[in-house]
């Protein structure tokens, strides 16, 4: 599995799909196709999900997912175009990074990781 941080304008995109809880949204994620690299995978859900166009594609890590028996290869994702989303998706939100929080399972995991990175820049 592959998921997405999508930055675009300098924001965070978080999406939650349909059937989810209201309040409860997530990175883009998404399943490689035969033949397809995790990089071109990671671009083609974005486009897919929400109609960007990625520019840069960056590794954040390689994360398990026990509760499916999966593993998740998360990538910083640098977006632009307008945002139109899929049938999969109900609705997203636009996050400044300092705003953004981390869950404690699955692509909260990246999420975090891409944090803790962002802020030793700093």
């Amino acid at each position: 599995m592959v998921a997405a941080l999508v930055q675009r304008e300098g924001r965070i995109i978080l999406a939650r799909g349909r059937g989810w809880p209201e309040k409860m949204f997530g990175l883009i994620t998404g399943f490689l196709e035969r033949d397809e690299s995790p990089h071109e995978a990671v671009a083609r859900e974005v486009k897919e999900e929400l109609d960007l166009d990625t520019r840069a594609v960056t590794l954040i890590g390689v994360y398990p997912f026990q509760r499916k028996n999966e593993v998740i290869m998360a990538f910083h994702v640098e977006a632009e175009g307008e945002i139109k989303l899929n049938e999969e998706l109900a609705e997203y939100r636009l996050i400044e990074p300092a705003k953004l929080r981390s869950w404690e399972y699955g692509t909260g995991l990246a999420v975090a990781d891409w944090l803790d990175a962002l802020r030793r820049k700093a």
